[in-house]
This record gives structure tokens, C-alpha cells and sequence, in this order.
């Protein structure tokens, strides 16, 4: 498939995938045909075709037509709308610790070593191959405090075809001398030329995008955030992605230090940086007057479920049924370092489990997601939170084509499929028991990226 990458394709097999209606609900279609152009945009798609109409419907001189094995069905990319990168390396470290205590002991000391260009090379280049053979199209990253290796990170995301927000962290008080930016000054100069690497190594945006990254208002001063909200006044291609209402503990240290405000919401919309190009990473504690002004700035929020249940400080159930029934865009992250898996199909069984956790806890008023619903977050309502539906998130004809090719017969641990079960079925054993290794090709753009030989 790769020798076709700057041709036509067409796609001919099972397929499944969210529609963009409001109630999630799944496509699932055992015999359909996906056109893709040279440049990997979607061109048509026939939802109903027969073995012996597919060539029919091809330019077979000029377009590449690929059949999925009877084993075989196309999905959408994952996108993960919340990952440190720099953390890929102290994944499963600390679990149980609460949230500044972790970010002590194991988070920072491990961030801190990006100041070596060699050792974010290393991390960053297998961190990107391991989130794209989990099957993650879209990944929007924060770095470290480092210029060099945030640049790496671009770099790599960029060679390595994965589509990415890359953001250099800002942090420019309550952490260590050794990981922090020594000015206010400093830290905005060096977003600056972040930026402007982004801008030229991908002028067009084609993958790659910088986002702003205040790590949180607690590693912020007041100076920095208000720089950063200028900055976003100033680029309005660009995304925006900080942590809100996270843990108890943060959201009691973040009054002590601005006690001006009385939500984190009017601390950042005070400086600018609440937009429809928001990512709020955790959002667990929210007060109805929060929940408002979410909608009315078209934020979007980052659930991440594994991390919330095993660090930070308690087994924290985000309200997502209620931002859903309230209209909120919500996508899934896994947070690489703060949970057990960096898996997105793990991300969204504990995206499930967490919501029934919060139907019991709401007395039955906050019902659990079902398997559409988690899927998605993880695909669709991931790339509405990124400001992205319009490219990637379904098959929708005009969109590129990131996909997944997955294969339930591949050698693991996904439930075995049997003679009278249909696509729905296959399609749920996966995303319930399957893994990467189920994942035999990544697409982005059309493009591959990640294919398992046989």
C-alpha cells in the first residue's frame, strides 16, 4: 500500500464509523467503497456496494483499489485531545500519589531531563511509534519547558506523518529551579519561536499545528497568562490546551494563588485563553455556572478517565454525560504518564466505567456511555474538541482519510470471533478486548504510516 501512497486509492470492505448527528450513533456497513485522491481527501463514499460493482465505480488506470479481508474493517484514527509527551517513559509511575505531589516526585525530574536534545530524540521517537501503532492519527502534545526538544517533537511528528498539536509548556513559577523558565520574559520569547518553527517546517498546517500551553495557572504567573491570551488574540489559527478543575488539590492551590477569581473559569477567561480553540484537560469538578460558560465559549474538554481514577488524589469521575446532554464538546485523552495505559481503546473502556461509576453517584440521573458513544469521543468528538471535524473524525466525503485497518484475526487476546456474528459484533468484541496488535495499518491522510508485515 505504501508504493501507492501519491495515487488515487479506493477502499473496498467493512467499514464503521460515527455519524455526525446527536445522538453518535454508529454506521456500520459490511460492503462499502471509500474513494481517497492523491492527496488524501475523501471523494466518495458508496455505502452499499457489491463484490462485482466496485471496479465499476474506479478508474482502475489511475486509482489503487485495496480489498479488506473478510477479517478486515476500516475505522476512523484515535485522536487523543490531552498527552505529554515527556512522559512517555514514566508511564504506571506513581499511581495513588495526589496531583502537585506527583508532578514532585516523579513528573518533573523526568521533564526535566528534555533539556538533553539526545534524550527527547530518543523519548519523542518512540514515544510518536508507540501512539501511532496504538492507532492515535491525532495527538495534541504538550512538551517541556525545553525550545530544542519541543522543536524535536515537531520534527518527528512531522517525519513520522502523525498529525499533531505540539506545544511548548509555560512554567514559570511554583516548580523546581531546574525545570522552570527563567523569566516571564523568557517563556513567551521562546513560544514565540516555537511557533515559528511549526510555521516553517509545515507552512500550510498540513499536520501540524503549535497549540499554547500554560501547563496550569498554578505554574503560571499572572503576566505569563496574560501574554499567552495576547498571543491567542493575535493567532487565531492557533489551539489553546491547559489543565481545569482537575484535582481537589490543584483547584485549592490555584484560589490561593489567584483569589481575585472565584472559578477557574473567570481566571482564564480573564486572560483570554477560554475560546472555541480551548482544550481543558480532566475538568472533574464543575459548578453549573462553569458548565455555562464552557457552552457559551465553545471550549472543548479533554476526558481522560484512567489518569483521573489513579492520579491526582481520588477516584475523580468527570460529569460527561452532562456536558454531552449540555452540548459541551468532549474528546478523549489518554495523558500518557498519569494513568496505566496509553492506550485509547483502554481510554475508552475506563471512559465507560467512569460513567457508570457517575450514574451511581448522580443517583441514575447522569447515565453510563455506550460503546458508540465512547467510540465517539475517541474518534469524531475528539476532533470537534480540536477544531478539526471539518478534516478528519468519520468518512464523511470532503475530509481526509485517516483510518485504521483493523484485523480481528491477528494472533492476541481480542474475543474470539464466531461464524454467526456480524460486523456490530466484531466491531464490539474489538473495542472492548482488542489491542494494537489488531491494528495492522495506520492511514493518515491516506498516507501510511504504520503497517505490521506479515
Amino acid at each position: 500500500m505504501g508504493s501507492h501512497e501519491f495515487k488515487a486509492q479506493a477502499f473496498y470492505g467493512a467499514v464503521v464509523h460515527s455519524l455526525s448527528t446527536p445522538g453518535h450513533e454508529l454506521e456500520i456497513l459490511p460492503s462499502a467503497l471509500l474513494i481517497v485522491e492523491a492527496q488524501g481527501v475523501i471523494t466518495a463514499f458508496h455505502k452499499d456496494v457489491k463484490p462485482g460493482e466496485v471496479e465499476g465505480l474506479i478508474d482502475t488506470t489511475t486509482t489503487t483499489l485495496h480489498r479488506l479481508s473478510p477479517s478486515q474493517f476500516l475505522i476512523p484514527g484515535f485522536i487523543d485531545t490531552h498527552n505529554h509527551a515527556p512522559q512517555w517513559a514514566q508511564r504506571g509511575l506513581g499511581q495513588g500519589q495526589h496531583i502537585l505531589d506527583w508532578l514532585s516526585a516523579i513528573t518533573f525530574p523526568n521533564e526535566g531531563r528534555f533539556r538533553d536534545p539526545s534524550h527527547a530524540q530518543r523519548i519523542y521517537s518512540s514515544a510518536i511509534d508507540g501512539f501511532l501503532r496504538q492507532g492515535i492519527t491525532t495527538a495534541s502534545y504538550y512538551g517541556s519547558i525545553h525550545p530544542e526538544a519541543t522543536n524535536i517533537l515537531a520534527d518527528l511528528c512531522l517525519a513520522k506523518g502523525q498529525r499533531a498539536f505540539v506545544g511548548k509548556c509555560n512554567m514559570t513559577r511554583n516548580c523546581p529551579d531546574y525545570y522552570r523558565d527563567a523569566s516571564v520574559e523568557q517563556s513567551l520569547q521562546i513560544t514565540e519561536s516555537c511557533i515559528a518553527h511549526i510555521r516553517k517546517i509545515d507552512p500550510e498546517g498540513k499536520l501540524l499545528k503549535h497549540v499554547l500551553t500554560p501547563r496550569f495557572a498554578i505554574s503560571c504567573d499572572a503576566e505569563c497568562l496574560a501574554g499567552l491570551g495576547q498571543m491567542a488574540a493575535k493567532n487565531p489559527d492557533l489551539p489553546i490546551q491547559t489543565h481545569f478543575n482537575e484535582a481537589e488539590q490543584e483547584i485549592a492551590a490555584t484560589r490561593e494563588l489567584f483569589p481575585q477569581f472565584s472559578s477557574e473559569a473567570d481566571l482564564y477567561d480573564h486572560y483570554g485563553l477560554l475560546t472555541k480553540r480551548s482544550i481543558l484537560a480532566h475538568c472533574c469538578y464543575m459548578t453549573p455556572y462553569e458548565f455555562d460558560k464552557l457552552k457559551e465559549l465553545q471550549c472543548g474538554v479533554a476526558h481522560c478517565p484512567i489518569s483521573n481514577m489513579t492520579v491526582g488524589g481520588g477516584f475523580m469521575a468527570a460529569p460527561i454525560r452532562e456536558f454531552l446532554n449540555r452540548g459541551i464538546k468532549v474528546g478523549l485523552g489518554t495523558d500518557s504518564g498519569g494513568g496505566f495505559s496509553s492506550s485509547m481503546l483502554d481510554a475508552i473502556r475506563q471512559a465507560m466505567i467512569a460513567s457508570h461509576a457517575r450514574e451511581v453517584e448522580s443517583n441514575g440521573r447522569d447515565k453510563g456511555l455506550k460503546i458508540a458513544e465512547a467510540f465517539y469521543l475517541a474518534t469524531l468528538g475528539g476532533a470537534e474538541v480540536c477544531c478539526l471535524e471539518d478534516k478528519v473524525g468519520n468518512f464523511e466525503v470532503g475530509k481526509e482519510f485517516d483510518a485504521l485497518v483493523v484485523d480481528w484475526e491477528r494472533d492476541g487476546v481480542m474475543t474470539m470471533v464466531e461464524e454467526q456474528d456480524g460486523l456490530g459484533t466484531v466491531f464490539e468484541k474489538f473495542v472492548m478486548t482488542g489491542d494494537d496488535r489488531n491494528i495492522v495499518r495506520v492511514l493518515v491522510k491516506g498516507r501510511v504510516v504504520r503497517k505490521v508485515t506479515i
